[in-house]
């Protein structure tokens, strides 16, 4: 199954770098000022969703739903929703965190609806790559300046991390105490982490 890629209207800095990330079969899903990106990102649109409330309907001969203004899911999450009732799996997030942090916290617990529904998610910004860490063990190679876990559910215990500067075994990280911040892979190493019972959001800085 092809990747679905979710293009918001956070600002983009890096054009060359995310370019990068995408693939030729990728299916592209605009969602309203979304669209600025379009040509700095030199790809096609399967899609457009919004309310085009920040951005004029461009009216292209391309599928768009247009979406009211008042409504309870942002364009970014109903662009999710219409692609998994189109069957995707695997989804990749850009233009989504920036300047607006409600909207940033907003489409990071778009990785958590995802992992509850045992899709893969990830989120890629000028700096950094974002995943959820849940029933499967997640790995970092070393080429990452720094990597961080969070707790953003309210429990993640059994935590244990290896190969990395700051190594844990079966320890606990709560939302009140986030000491999982700015660790480190060991040089030449891959480290690995796990969780037993929650879920961490895993950011992979970039440097």
């Amino acid at each position: 199954m092809k990747r679905c890629v979710i293009v918001g209207g956070a600002d983009i800095n890096n054009y060359s770098y995310i370019r990068n990330c995408l693939r030729e079969d990728d299916y592209i899903i605009f969602c309203d000022s979304g669209l600025k990106h379009m040509d700095a990102l030199q790809v096609i649109p399967g899609l457009i969703v919004g309310d085009f409330d920040s951005h004029d309907n461009p009216h292209f001969d391309i599928e768009t739903i247009v979406l009211p203004c008042e409504k309870d899911d942002t364009d970014t999450v109903f662009a999710v929703k219409e692609a998994l009732k189109r069957g995707f799996d695997d989804f990749l997030l850009i233009g989504v965190v920036g300047a607006r942090l409600d909207h940033t916290l907003g489409n990071v617990s778009i990785l958590l609806y995802l992992d509850s529904l045992g899709k893969k998610g990830i989120i890629i910004d000028d700096y950094s790559e974002m995943e959820i860490i849940s029933n499967k063990p997640a790995y970092i190679e070393d080429s990452y300046a720094f990597f961080s876990l969070l707790n953003v559910t309210g429990t993640a215990k059994g935590i244990t991390i290896e190969n990395a500067k700051y190594p844990l075994e079966n320890a606990e990280i709560t939302c009140e105490y986030q000491y999982g911040i700015s660790n480190e892979v060991l040089p030449g190493r891959r480290a690995k982490v796990t969780v037993l019972e929650g879920k961490l959001l895993l950011i992979k800085d970039r440097g």
